[in-house]
């Protein structure tokens, strides 16, 4: 699909640049990247004005630092120095799991208060600058008082998200060699419990130097036991005074550690620092979604992953803005949850992952037509690329074709986004990422050679020079850190992604290198033939892995979850081989189609491919941890109906 939708007058109407300004400062962002960085560094509040803006090197002794020796404070700038404009401006507005409990409003002063209380209550438990404190919490107001308190007090936070089971948390808690857990005893979530408490008291069993459990009682149970180790959150904050001297940090200090996804190998502790972090957050966050002040802006992410991190906590406080923070999922109690939620507080940006969109896509229009959404101004799509089809739908059903859609790409490593449309400059493709952000220089190699392909190309997606936002090492293990990224190819950030670029000079991410698959010698990503399944009418969502084939090296196995009101036959089967064979090519044709009810996903909307290709190797044996999965049923189903297929 190659459908191009043009820039709209009313698009232009509210943008911050038109495309000759911007590309004017784009292209100083690559030739002059010192005085520019230095420019968009000023949005901040710095107790002293760095030496030097940029010291970095991907080759020899790899190093990455921005605005060296300038001191600031993260929460200083997220919180205090908006203090004097607008007190009493909502930073978030929590909408609880169940819509039947009342919401609350969340002004910047109550946020300082009780990030200064939580603060002095930590200093009280002998948390200090430089300690790691691993944060297991639910999506409620203390778990971005939990960050900001500790980026008050120079503590390093690590935030494992609440889905993860305890020997995952374990893991997370001995690498960093944490001594202070922040937790809940229970989450909810879709109308279910998440024992939280629990999860923690039994990874403890393997962490023997951890000091302190800070609880908050959430859901109030009273079975929930406790231990010599605990602390309950209300009694230790309301002793505390609602003034905390913030610490000041080094540019360089580290912020937080944040582990990717343990499927494969041991997690990797992502450092991600100060100064250069919290400018590059804050500059896309009002860049990519044209920001407004006193516009109503929600992030769906959960701050267990990066993009909570940088686009519903940090991006978003150090402009001022105002927040929505959700607890729940957008199907409980009903499909139409997330648009009742936009019309009830007129959201003007929405940002979401494709795998929320391919569901509520499943249910039809129904659900997003029971509410107006008059109030949308922007969507926003994160995660992995989206299939122009859900891009169609997003853009026509959500947002009634009146919002530009900003589908951004960027990683855990980068900090924040790096390609993507902005609004009222480029036109949109759906399924494409379009073009760099400032400071950001893509380069397209060839997968066999490893030369560097210019013009319409596909190969592997590489960066040239370093952004503020990015990460500066593995925790604890620099190596690591340079055998992933910089080993690959000289001189370049590898990202693992593969990447084609059109005639315009646009970027389609095809998805990462490892999930691309080489039939007969033909390569292709797996994102591609997911998209040529999901253009037939019957397929909500699909999955593809390659497994190995006896004739063609690689084999192609696809995973369908069907639109309601389909059912899985031959004739379907061979209409989806067709419809693949139009989009792509014959090549590109899966051996094997399974159909699949369900998608084994974390809470987070992560599909886990790791256990779609064990069944479709056949390995159902060592299908391995599925506790972070947020229905492990679907993966008896799947093999269930792996062994009729």
């Amino acid at each position: 699909m190659n459908k191009t939708i043009k820039v709209k007058d009313s698009w232009k109407k509210n943008a911050q640049f038109t495309k000759e300004n911007f590309d004017t400062l784009y292209q100083q962002s690559i030739k002059d990247p010192e005085v520019f960085w230095a420019t968009q560094a000023e949005r901040l509040l710095w107790k002293k004005k760095w030496t030097k803006v940029k010291n970095t090197s991907f080759t020899g002794d790899v190093h990455i630092e921005w605005f060296c020796n300038g001191k600031l404070n993260v929460s200083e700038n997220c919180i205090d120095r908006h203090l004097k404009t607008q007190p009493n401006q909502p930073a978030f507005i929590w909408e609880p799991d169940s819509p039947k409990k009342s919401h609350q409003v969340i002004t910047y002063q109550k946020l300082h208060d009780e990030v200064c209380k939580f603060a002095n209550g930590l200093k009280s438990l002998g948390v200090k600058k430089g300690d790691r404190v691993t944060l297991y919490l639910p999506m409620i107001p203390e778990a971005v008082y939990s960050m900001l308190a500790c980026a008050r007090i120079g503590a390093i936070h690590s935030v494992v998200f609440a889905g993860f089971s305890p020997e995952s948390l374990s893991n997370r808690i001995l690498d960093c060699d944490s001594r202070f857990i922040i937790t809940a005893d229970e989450g909810l979530r879709g109308g279910k419990t998440i024992p939280l408490k629990a999860n923690v008291d039994m990874a403890l069993k393997t962490c023997p130097n951890v000091q302190s459990v800070v609880v908050v009682k959430h859901t109030k149970s009273s079975l929930i036991p406790t231990t010599e180790k605990d602390v309950d959150y209300n009694n230790l904050t309301s002793k505390q005074a609602s003034l905390c001297q913030p610490e000041v940090m080094d540019s360089e200090d580290p912020l937080f550690i944040l582990y990717t996804s343990g499927s494969t190998g041991k997690p990797k502790g992502v450092l991600h620092t100060t100064g250069g972090y919290l400018t590059y957050a804050s500059l896309t966050h009002e860049t990519v979604f044209n920001y407004k002040p006193n516009e109503i802006y929600w992030c769906t992410a959960d701050i267990g992953w990066v993009t909570g991190h940088s686009y519903v906590v940090y991006g978003p406080l150090s402009n001022g803005a105002t927040s929505i923070l959700f607890e729940g999922v957008p199907h409980y109690p009903d499909y139409s949850r997330h648009w009742e939620i936009v019309d009830k507080h007129k959201v003007n940006i929405y940002y979401t992952a494709p795998t929320a969109i391919r569901a509520l896509m499943q249910q039809g229009e129904r659900p997003v037509k029971k509410h107006s959404r008059e109030s949308l101004r922007i969507l926003g799509s994160v995660g992995e690329p989206i299939n122009p089809e859900a891009w169609e739908w997003y853009y026509k059903t959500v947002g009634d074709e009146r919002c530009p859609i900003v589908d951004t790409w960027w990683q855990t490593e980068t900090g924040g986004i790096l390609i993507t449309p902005i609004p009222g400059i480029n036109d949109l493709k759906p399924g494409s990422a379009t073009k760099p952000f400032f400071g950001i220089e893509p380069a397209i190699l060839d997968s066999a050679t490893g030369k560097e392909l210019f013009g319409e190309s596909q190969g592997i997606l590489c960066l040239k020079g370093s952004w503020p936002g990015q990460m500066r090492t593995v925790y604890k293990n620099h190596s690591r850190f340079v055998e992933t990224y910089f080993s690959q190819y000289k001189g370049l950030y590898f990202t693992g992604d593969g990447c084609k670029r059109d005639a315009d000079g646009d970027y389609w991410i095809t998805g990462r290198v490892d999930d691309v698959l080489n039939v007969s010698g033909h390569r292709m990503g797996t994102a591609e033939v997911e998209s040529a399944l999901i253009e037939h009418p019957a397929v909500c969502e699909s999955a593809v892995v390659g497994f190995p084939h006896p004739i063609k090296g690689e084999g192609i196995y696809a995973y369908v979850t069907l639109t309601e009101g389909f059912s899985g036959s031959d004739q379907l089967k061979n209409e989806l081989l067709e419809t693949v064979k139009n989009s792509i090519g014959a090549i590109a044709k899966p051996d094997f189609i399974q159909w699949a009810p369900a998608l084994p996903k974390t809470r987070s909307g992560k599909i886990m491919r790791r256990i779609l290709r064990k069944i479709a190797h056949g390995e159902m044996d060592s299908i391995g941890d599925v506790s972070t999965l947020a229905d492990p049923k679907v993966v008896d189903d799947l093999i269930a109906n792996r062994k009729k297929t």
